[in-house]
């Protein structure tokens, strides 16, 4: 696949009805990492969930990946999906993406796991460690990924940094953590700009229901997210028992829940009650846009 600067949407799978529901990933993933909580969310919202610029089959950014040309970027695609304001399941640098999009006042109402921004310089040296030697280790063990990912061990072994319980995982969150670290694009400057040196600005003029989720077995993110809590204005915060830094598979019903209950406090959106109807509403797992099928890889 050829490698071009975005102009273009990013990549989007689109399933079910009902109010627009945004996920987005968290760097060393794609889209593929929410293949747990997908099938229940798609029952009760219209899900988009998106490959972040240079992962899954985004092309990459032509600027500098920060958080603010990958919102920019997220708020095109959903520009040409026809979507206005939405709701928004994000994890690790995807959860800082959703805060952003928040302050914007693009956002109805986000749940944010892990969000990244807030880790001090210590803790952004060890991460920063910690990604580039997952680059080079997945990129390194990239034939096995496929075979690996057949069998719960291989799962296991693979996504036993990222999630409490690897052996619950799917095959397709397995090939996910591939396309995020081995195959991704332009991925040095993005975990430069995008995670090294992002600093949240802003977060008080964040007006709908936030939640802030992290997993008690989080050691990537550690206690950063937390510290979100006095900069969003009515936030809250769940810890999530037996659960890691990418807790969708961990917990799925619970982080499902959670999304229902966050987007159950945002006010009625009158902008899209004054919208003109558009096409008939997608059958449960059918894409538009620039989705993808399922890779066979």
């Amino acid at each position: 696949m050829p490698v071009l600067p975005l102009r273009a949407p990013l990549s989007v799978a689109r399933s079910g009805r009902g109010e627009p529901l945004v996920l987005l990933h968290g760097m060393g993933s794609s889209r593929r990492d929410f293949t747990a909580v997908v099938p229940e969310l798609s029952e009760r919202f219209d899900v988009l969930a998106l490959d972040l610029p240079g992962c899954g089959e985004s092309p990459h950014l032509e600027e500098r990946p920060t958080v603010a040309a990958i919102t920019d970027a997220v708020e095109r695609t959903l520009d040409a999906e026809g979507v206005g304001r939405v709701h928004v399941l994000g994890n690790s640098l995807g959860a800082r993406v959703a805060l952003e999009l928040a302050r914007r006042g693009r956002a109805r109402s986000v749940v944010a796991i892990a969000p990244s921004g807030l880790n001090v310089p210590p803790e952004r040296v060890f991460q920063g460690t910690g990604m580039a030697v997952a680059r080079v280790v997945m990129r390194t063990a990239a034939p096995l990924v496929e075979p690996l990912s057949r069998s719960r061990i291989g799962r296991s072994a693979m996504l036993a940094p990222l999630k409490a319980q690897p052996w619950s995982t799917s095959r397709e969150e397995a090939i996910g953590a591939r396309e995020g670290f081995s195959d991704a694009r332009d991925y040095w400057r993005t975990l430069l700009h995008a995670l090294l040196l992002d600093v949240p600005r802003g977060m008080d003029r964040i007006a709908c229901p936030v939640t802030l989720v992290q997993g008690v077995a989080d050691w990537i993110s550690s206690g950063q997210t937390v510290r979100y809590l006095p900069l969003v204005p009515g936030s809250r915060f769940r810890p999530l028992v037996w659960a890691g830094h990418a807790p969708q598979s961990d917990r799925p019903r619970t982080v499902v829940r959670l999304v229902e209950e966050t987007a159950g406090r945002a006010p009625a959106d009158a902008s899209a009650e004054e919208a003109p109807a558009v096409s008939a509403p997608r059958r449960p797992g059918t894409s538009s846009g620039t989705a993808r099928r399922p890779s066979p890889r």
